[in-house]
């Protein structure tokens, strides 16, 4: 058991040691995300399974705080609603999840954050689509094979490894 807490610990340690190459990906990204909150825009956050977890914690950290007190941030994660969510997965199938609700809640110069492991999760691509053709800002977060999210995403952040 220690060999496997081990191997994860350094697998870790090897990922953190190569996003130091990722700086100017995340600064875009914030700077990004900075623009559209200052003018007025929104933020809509989503990915499933685990990365669900991670677009509901993100945007509860910008509405709620993040290190210290301020006025809350326009955020949604997308993946709270379960009445829409099983009324879209049943009406128009779980490819449509997502991009039923930024048709409805995107505005342009909004950003919009999609979420997947993988890179390749059809319903995080198909909303990434519809976002990019509503003109907002879309920016992705995947594993190191997110290449069909980084053809679509103004701004990509694909973490440098393949393990879940």
């Amino acid at each position: 058991m220690k060999d496997v807490i081990n191997n994860e610990f350094n697998e870790h340690i090897k990922v953190a040691n190569l996003l130091h190459n990722m700086t100017d990906k995340v600064a875009s990204s914030a700077q990004l995300c900075i623009n559209c909150l200052t003018n007025g825009g929104k933020i809509l956050i989503f990915g499933n399974g685990g990365s669900a977890a991670d677009a509901q914690h993100i945007a509860a950290e910008l509405v709620g705080r993040y290190k210290a007190n301020r006025k809350g941030l326009s955020a949604i994660a997308l993946t709270t609603d379960t009445s829409s969510l099983t009324a879209i997965g049943n009406d128009f199938g779980y490819k449509h999840l997502f991009d039923r609700q930024v048709e409805a809640l995107a505005n342009k110069g909004d950003v919009v954050i999609g979420i997947s492991t993988s890179g390749r999760s059809e319903n995080v691509i198909s909303a990434l689509k519809l976002a990019s053709e509503l003109n907002c800002v879309t920016i992705g977060f995947s594993g190191q094979d997110g290449e069909e999210m980084n053809k679509i995403c103004n701004v990509t952040l694909m973490i440098p490894s393949n393990k879940d």
